[in-house]
């Protein structure tokens, strides 16, 4: 059994690597099974943990995604990703994949690939609202896949998104600042919402024709980040849409809309964006086959190692 650890996974992925493995996983989803995602409570604590699991393309398996709110006062990173891969030929564990890092990584990689292919092509202005860990990595994903001018960061706290700012430009180049929320969402021609949120950000008059919207912190019940009045001018797209439905953003939208997998997009039996004034809308939930992808790309990123020494 392999076992690799939050060090070790962290040494090897990179955005390159995510890319690809959130790539391929989107267009693998239409022959995967995804299956009910289990939120699990820690009795008497505010701990909490996911389980989502899945099969497709010879690699079966499930991750678990942990929130340890206290964790910080020890010095430990408050989420954790642990990806267990089973042996197909045998149902016991073939390996167990630490990847806290790694799904920092993963999750904007599924946001980048959105981006890529349904974001204008004039695109140049991006409003990250949030101001947590995983929001740099948005804004780094997206700055690699588009020529981003400007990258604007809104949250609640204006002093932490000053300094989210700072960090974002040393690690991208790109010229960032500190916005409000309403002039983030004026402004941006791509906006990536990272937050924990259970109300609306903004308003949906706020956001101008041809912007593209990534939608990256819905994973549970009652979870929203999006007005309810965006989807009467928006073109959705998602992951995995029973799952977007049931703990993703669209859980909120009106029954009957019509949602596109990004996966469609990706394999040509799905149609993008088709116009620059269209507004276009991706949830990400995460799914497990993009976990998987990952771990298996990182293993084999390992043994290349190896091999080259």
């Amino acid at each position: 059994m392999i076992v690799m650890t939050e060090e070790r996974s962290a040494s090897l992925v990179s955005e390159e690597l995510a890319l690809e493995a959130a790539r391929l996983a989107l267009t693998s989803v239409g022959g995967s099974t995804p299956f009910p995602v289990v939120v699990g409570f820690v009795a008497g604590t505010q701990n909490r943990f996911t389980i989502k699991s899945g099969s497709a393309s010879g690699l079966s398996g499930a991750k678990i995604g942990s929130f340890w709110p206290n964790n910080a006062a020890a010095g430990l990173p408050r989420h954790s990703s642990t990806v267990i891969l089973l042996d197909e030929s045998t149902g016991r564990v073939a390996a167990v994949v630490e990847a806290g890092a790694g799904n920092a990584y993963r999750t904007a990689a599924a946001d980048a690939v959105a981006v890529e292919i349904l974001a204008r092509r004039d695109a140049r202005i991006l409003a990250v609202l949030g101001t947590g860990n995983q929001a740099r990595y948005e804004a780094r994903a997206v700055a690699r896949v588009r020529p981003i001018d400007e990258i604007l960061i809104a949250g609640r706290n204006r002093a932490a998104a000053e300094a989210l700012a700072a960090r974002v430009h040393v690690e991208t180049g790109v010229r960032a600042r500190a916005a409000g929320v309403e002039e983030a969402c004026g402004e941006a021609d791509i906006i990536a919402t990272v937050t924990t949120a259970r109300e609306p950000l903004f308003d949906a008059e706020w956001i101008r024709p041809g912007t593209h919207v990534s939608a990256m912190g819905a994973d549970g019940p009652g979870k929203q980040e999006l007005p309810s009045g965006l989807y009467a001018s928006a073109r959705l797209f998602c992951d995995v849409i029973d799952q977007s439905r049931s703990i993703g953003e669209f859980q909120h939208a009106p029954h009957g809309v019509a949602i596109t997998t990004l996966g469609d997009v990706l394999n040509g039996v799905g149609v993008g964006r088709t116009g620059d004034e269209e507004i276009t809308v991706f949830d990400s939930s995460g799914f497990a086959l993009q976990d998987l992808t990952l771990a298996d790309a990182l293993i084999s990123r390992a043994d290349n190692e190896r091999t080259r020494t």
